[in-house]
């Protein structure tokens, strides 16, 4: 779907409604996260699938028990020869055999947590998840394994049982993943607001991004809102609140029916700035070449550092 999409571009957006592909708002916050209260309860059910996003070695040493192991290359594509994208979402076909080599069936409900102190690998999970049509069976552990151990609930280092039984269906997947041309398109088309999830030094172009090309561009898309994605949590990692999310992206002009399209470096950060727009209704875009792809295309950039220092 992704290699479709950059093809057409924008106007293959218009038609994706008329080929069966859901564009309804998506479901309300309640749904897009579960309580460490609610896991427990729900930990032994026969259906659920955890996932623990993350270092590989934290796993090692302790995890929330029956958690598999995840880890973003599992589930995205990545060129680490640094001609091409890092980070980009799988074909149906190829995302299909990720998800089901994880456990995942028909029947899963899909509960994703994250280590430590790094949300948005997680974030990016629920993304996938969502793109390939699970989202309504798919939530975050709000707090994340921080907020398990604080409550001293069990961990183990033990492994999980091996998946057993249950099959996937094809995936049905949502056109969540826009390219270049359809951020150009849509940079001051009414109802959609490009959203930049960078730290606020990035878009204000006090700091230059690093790709695995070398720099990238200094500054941001030109048109775009900034709205870094470590401000939408609290600060024990927990979501905020919607009065409170709604007033960050309100002071930014996002408007109630407006479809946000975030970008980052190279897809990962934004996808916590998309799970809050997400949470109050908002339909969510990803462009997931992001930063790096813009810059590699060499397309209009706004800096505002350097136009302070010229002043």
């Amino acid at each position: 779907m992704h290699i479709f999409l950059n093809r057409l571009g924008a106007a293959f957006f218009l038609f994706l409604p008329m080929l069966g592909f859901s564009s309804e708002p998506p479901a309300a916050t309640e749904s897009l996260t579960v309580s460490t209260a609610w896991l427990a309860e729900h930990l032994r059910d026969a259906n659920l699938v955890l996932l623990h996003v993350g270092d590989k070695g934290d796993y090692d040493a302790k995890h929330i028990p029956g958690a598999r192991y995840v880890s973003l290359d599992d589930i995205s594509v990545s060129d680490h020869t640094g001609k091409g994208l890092m980070l980009e979402m799988p074909t149906a076909d190829d995302l299909h055999k990720r998800l089901a080599a994880l456990g995942i069936n028909d029947e899963s409900r899909i509960v994703v947590y994250f280590a430590k102190d790094w949300v948005s690998p997680a974030t990016r999970a629920i993304f996938t998840l969502d793109t390939a049509g699970l989202g309504p069976r798919s939530a975050l552990l709000d707090g994340g394994l921080t907020a398990w151990l604080h409550e001293k609930r069990e961990t183990t280092k033990a492994p999980p049982a091996a998946a057993t039984g249950g099959t996937l269906a094809a995936l049905q997947m949502q056109p969540r993943i826009v390219d270049a041309t359809f951020v150009q398109a849509h940079l001051h088309t009414p109802d959609y607001v490009v959203i930049d999830g960078r730290a606020a030094a990035y878009y204000d172009g006090i700091d230059t991004g690093m790709g695995h090309r070398g720099p990238h561009k200094t500054g941001h898309v030109a048109g775009a809102q900034n709205l870094p994605f470590s401000t939408v949590t609290t600060t024990d990692l927990k979501l905020k609140s919607p009065d409170e999310l709604r007033a960050m992206f309100d002071k930014i002009g996002v408007k109630q029916d407006d479809t946000v399209i975030g970008y980052c470096h190279i897809g990962q950060q934004a996808t916590e700035m998309l799970f809050a727009a997400r949470s109050l209704g908002h339909k969510v875009l990803l462009y997931d070449g992001s930063f790096e792809d813009w810059s590699n295309r060499d397309l209009p950039v706004e800096n505002p550092a350097k136009k302070a220092a010229a002043k």
